[in-house]
């Protein structure tokens, strides 16, 4: 009997982090997260002048473990899952280790999106949802053989996952999400009344 092989699978890594021991600390993420965005007045500006719909701390703050015990306190969690999950991608890092590079809030207003895009000079990349409100956008991505598929007909409505060429993966409040840096992925239109506010980070090989 004929079989099919599986090859060059793109691994997307999740966790619910709202449950468990974790729990406390993604509802303190959440509330410093607000604090912080509502005092930086730099990573406002830098989000009008940039069309960003909503604030993102990413071009104005670098030292948010530093600022708040919180955030150092995720990093230790994120430490941990992001060595798993080089594990099961079967990283050879030949004595190196992958260390956290950036880290940064993302507070999306209603109506706001984020155009497909990658990590560059990261391994691996990731996001921890805080406040993921009813109708919120889901992370959506992008199969990364795309340029390349040529004369390949669409895909059915009603296929697999893994034969898709776009993937939507819908979030709740303490989703952690991680992936292979090159991945590209967007943000849709967030169809919700409130904010959705989030961490993303990347890691890189040192």
């Amino acid at each position: 009997m004929a079989r099919v092989q599986e090859l060059f699978v793109t691994q997307i890594y999740r966790e619910e982090l709202a449950r468990g021991a974790t729990s406390q600390l993604v509802s303190e993420l959440l509330t410093a997260a607000e604090e912080i965005s509502g005092a930086d007045r730099a990573g406002q500006n830098w989000s009008k002048a940039n069309d960003y719909p909503g604030y993102t701390s990413y071009a104005s703050l670098n030292d948010l473990p530093v600022r708040d015990p919180t955030f150092a306190d995720l990093v230790a969690v994120l430490d941990r899952h992001v060595a798993g999950f080089a594990r099961t991608l079967e990283f050879d890092l030949d004595g190196r280790a992958l260390v956290l590079d950036s880290l940064w809030i993302n507070v999306l207003k209603p109506g706001g999106h984020h155009s497909a895009h990658i990590h560059p000079h990261s391994v691996i990349s990731g996001t921890l949802y805080l406040a993921v409100p009813k109708d919120a956008s889901a992370i959506k991505y992008e199969d990364p053989r795309l340029p390349m598929l040529m004369a390949a007909p669409p895909r059915k409505s009603t296929a697999k996952d893994k034969n898709k060429t776009f993937v939507s993966v819908a979030p709740s409040p303490g989703t952690l999400l991680l992936w292979e840096s090159w991945l590209r992925h967007e943000v849709p239109i967030n169809h919700a009344k409130a904010e959705r506010v989030s961490v993303s980070f990347n890691y890189r090989l040192e």
